[in-house]
């Protein structure tokens, strides 16, 4: 009877993938197997009725958690660029909010990302900057490579005189295993073109985002 429940759970998952196309059905369905196989070298029991569906449940969560791979940070931002010549002054969206999975144990870290640009020859639609912070988030990640290919997007796509984007997280990896310290905050920043060479323009921007 346990066999034909499984069974029937596994058809089950399937169907509730929302995965026509047969090439990520197989990919859905090997990361189900390997899953299994972590569950099982943990000691649990695969099929008791709390685990049946997570085989499936880790690997879609971990399918939208590295979403990221299938976009382009730059096109992102280049999909609503628009030129304003008045636009002088320095531009900051600060507090955008972001998860994303350390790559060295693929535990998760969350903080925030403040950016700051000055305009050049485009200005960008501001709600692109959350999703282009949510493309670079959802891939495996280390923070300082994220600050620096956010910083990179911007300057890539908007061609801005400078930019610069300070990340603030908090870090699983040493909060629930190695030295379990919680409450410590990483701080990361990328500066490029005039935020790189002045140290005025830096001090100003960091007293706005008051970090």
């Amino acid at each position: 009877m346990a066999n034909h429940t499984h069974s029937r759970r596994l058809d089950s998952e399937i169907a509730d993938s929302g995965m026509e196309d047969p090439v990520e059905q197989k990919r859905l369905d090997k990361m189900k197997g390997a899953v299994r196989t972590i569950l099982e070298c943990i000691g649990e029991d695969t099929e008791r009725e709390g685990l049946i569906d997570t085989p499936a449940r880790l690997s879609k969560a971990l399918l939208f958690l590295s979403s990221g791979y299938q976009e382009s940070a730059t096109d992102v931002l280049k999909s609503a660029l628009f030129d304003e010549p008045a636009a002088s002054g320095i531009v900051i969206v600060k507090d955008i909010e972001f998860f994303s999975l350390c790559e060295h144990h693929m535990l998760p870290f969350h903080g925030q990302v403040h950016i700051g640009y000055y305009p050049g020859k485009h200005i960008v639609g501001l709600s692109k900057f959350g999703r282009m912070v949510n493309v670079l988030a959802r891939r495996l990640q280390v923070q300082e490579r994220l600050t620096e290919e956010i910083a990179a997007a911007v300057m890539e796509a908007l061609e801005p005189r400078g930019v610069i984007v300070v990340a603030q997280a908090g870090h699983m990896c040493m909060a629930m295993r190695g030295v379990q310290k919680t409450g410590s905050q990483t701080v990361t920043m990328s500066t490029k073109g005039i935020f790189a060479t002045d140290q005025a323009q830096r001090a100003e921007f960091m007293a706005m985002i008051k970090l």
